[in-house]
């Protein structure tokens, strides 16, 4: 899956490193002790020479791949005072034992990851219970796709700790891994990065702290903790996953924020409690007790061609100002590497569900404390497509006495079409006159176009709410149901062999069947209506019957097939219920006897309906003294 990068400036510096050892080797003819001596200092020298270099820019590169220096090995004084001379006191380390490209393992039975002595910082982590679409294990850290960087001024240096050794002590806390990175100026003079891992959690305390180093670290200067990522890709749609891939953070005062998800989007932000760099349902995220008091964020989007097969998603980055404190550094901090899940994001209390797209306001509220509960509970036994379907029949059951009073007011609009067809022919050519008369007939017999109106609109905040819902579900990653390989992706029947633009190179089925659904549905509702005469300024119904399942033939071909699961199911139940009612409910010859009788009864307007009635009899005063 990942790409290897060659690197000529290393092979370079490896050539010439071999032709000074060749040369050396012809004049002195030493022993083979010698010589492996020699071959030590000489890389030491090297690698510390392109270290200070490296720490002389003045800016990180935004691409977040580390640069890939040559491998330490300084074993010997002559190594170690190269060191000072090039960094100042933070080269200190004694014999410099860490001064080595070594890792060091924290590991629980869902979360793997390797710290590196250069830099002190995460340079795999890997979710041991989750793989990509391919089988492969996900990773959000992996060969060089993300950085860690403390960025400060010290004896008139410029110093960046990803250049820099650490030395690793690792220890227990009860059952917590505890592992301690000290970049040292002396045995006791130090800035400690702590790593804090518990049984069977995706969270890690993380900690940055500084101790005797208030006279070399020259709190004049700012210090910054740069942090850049580049997210893999883990899904088959790379549209889909790429959609719902995003920079997130939240402010002090808890409200939230996001960056666009297209495009290059850069935003410099005040008081910063947490920020995820979200890779759809994965999210790698920091959080800190102390608010960050200020933080520059990018996000660039890497995906230039959805038609062509991708290794990243998303470029993040976020350089957060660190303020000292007693002219040092303390800082506590956690560190999320997981599943982008709403009920693991509620177990931490941190306010960390608003990192998920799942609607605002009384869309997010449903989602909340209904569907992701509900789906939750139902999901625990059942299969997840078995518990799509029950989830939609139950919705649509709760909805029913709704969609009942819709059809109901649909019925009676279709009893009063003969005599709204006599008021036009009796009217024709007076526009305002009709519609008048129309309304006063409408309100007579109870039959209100608005009525059937309000119960479709009170079924919009559900709808949206599932809608949100289904790309969030991380319950549905990789689960099957029927022809569908995973309900968070879409169902292939057929593969093209090209692309077409908005649709894809594949068809999936669960859109067709749902589109066909819609069709059937929008028939039944809107036939009655398309029978009478279309009236000026009214949409046409015949093309909304049309476009409703155009749109979704076509653009959730790459959806989740959960989603159109979701839209088939609930159609189909649509359907029939909507023959229920008509065939054992409602009895059309009793509705038009009540309407009847409502007409010979006298009808009370209420304030609206005597306010329109006013403004239309008003106009059709006036339209008749403009024609005298």
């Amino acid at each position: 899956m990942e790409k290897n990068k060659f690197d000529v400036n290393s092979l370079i510096g490896f050539v010439l490193i071999g032709a000074i050892l060749v040369w050396m080797l012809y004049l002195q003819k030493p022993s083979d002790e010698e010589i492996q001596a020699e071959k030590q200092t000489t890389e030491a020298a090297s690698n510390q020479k392109a270290a200070s270099q490296s720490t002389e820019s003045d800016a990180i590169s935004l691409g977040g791949a580390t640069q890939e220096m040559t491998d330490a090995r300084a074993t010997d004084s002559l190594a170690v005072e190269e060191l000072k001379n090039r960094l100042g006191s933070f080269a200190y380390s004694g014999t410099l034992p860490s001064a080595k490209e070594n890792v060091t393992v924290l590991e629980n039975d869902v979360l793997y990851l390797e710290i590196k002595n250069k830099g002190g910082y995460i340079e795999e982590a890997r979710l041991k219970q989750h793989n990509t679409f391919d089988s492969i294990p996900v990773y959000l850290i992996k060969d060089g796709n993300a950085s860690f960087n403390l960025q400060f001024s010290a004896e008139n240096r410029l110093l960046n700790t990803e250049n820099l050794f650490f030395e690793p002590t690792l220890s227990q806390n009860g059952d917590n891994q505890v592992l301690s990175m000290k970049l040292k100026t002396s045995e006791n003079a130090f800035i400690e990065y702590r790593y804090e891992l518990s049984p069977n959690d995706y969270m890690l305390d993380f900690s940055i702290r500084s101790q005797g180093v208030e006279g070399v670290l020259d709190t004049s200067q700012p210090m910054y903790l740069d942090w850049r990522l580049q997210g893999y890709r883990h899904a088959k749609s790379i549209t889909y996953e790429n959609r719902y891939s995003r920079l997130a953070y939240e402010y002090e005062d808890e409200s939230f924020d996001k960056l666009s998800p297209t495009g290059e989007d850069t935003e410099t932000e005040k008081d910063v409690n947490w920020m995820n760099f979200r890779q759809h349902f994965f999210s790698s995220m920091l959080l800190t007790d102390t608010p960050f008091k200020e933080v520059q964020f990018t996000s660039i989007d890497l995906v230039e061609d959805e038609e062509v097969d991708t290794l990243y998603t998303k470029q993040y980055r976020a350089k957060m100002l660190l303020e000292p404190k007693a002219g040092g550094l303390a800082y506590d901090m956690n560190m999320y590497y997981g599943p982008t899940d709403y009920q693991i994001f509620k177990q931490y209390d941190r306010n960390l569900d608003e990192a998920m797209p799942l609607g605002w306001g009384i869309f997010g509220a449903i989602n909340k404390y209904i569907i992701i509960p509900l789906f939750g509970f139902l999901s625990g036994f059942l299969p997840a497509g078995i518990a799509i379907i029950c989830m939609t029949i139950l919705v649509k059951l709760l909805l029913s006495p709704v969609q009942y009073k819709q059809y109901l007011s649909q019925a009676k609009m279709k009893i009063l079409k003969p005599e709204i067809d006599e008021i036009r022919e009796k009217y024709e050519g007076n526009q305002m006159k009709i519609q008048q008369e129309t309304m006063k007939l409408q309100s007579i017999a109870g039959a209100s176009p608005l009525k059937g109106c309000l119960p479709a609109l009170l079924q919009i905040p559900v709808f949206y709410a599932l809608f949100t819902f289904f790309p969030t579900a991380f319950d549905l990653r990789q689960e099957s149901f029927l022809w569908a390989e995973d309900l968070s992706s879409y169902d292939t029947i057929a593969e093209l062999p090209f692309h077409i633009p908005f649709y894809g190179d594949h068809v999936s089925l669960f859109p067709i069947l749902a589109s066909i659904a819609i069709f059937a549905y929008m028939m039944m509702t809107m036939g009655q209506s398309m029978q009478a005469q279309q009236q000026p300024g009214m949409p046409n119904m015949k093309f909304l019957m049309y476009l409703s399942p155009l749109f979704m033939l076509v653009f959730f071909n790459n959806y989740a097939s959960g989603l159109s699961l979701y839209y088939l199911t609930s159609n189909l139940i649509t359907i029939g219920i909507m023959l229920v009612i008509k065939n054992f409910i409602l009895d059309e010859d009793k509705i038009h006897m009540r309407i009847q009788e409502n007409k010979k009864k006298p009808k009370k307007q209420n304030k609206f309906q005597r306010k329109m009635a006013e403004m239309m009899e008003q106009a059709e005063q006036q339209k008749k003294t403009g024609k005298r």
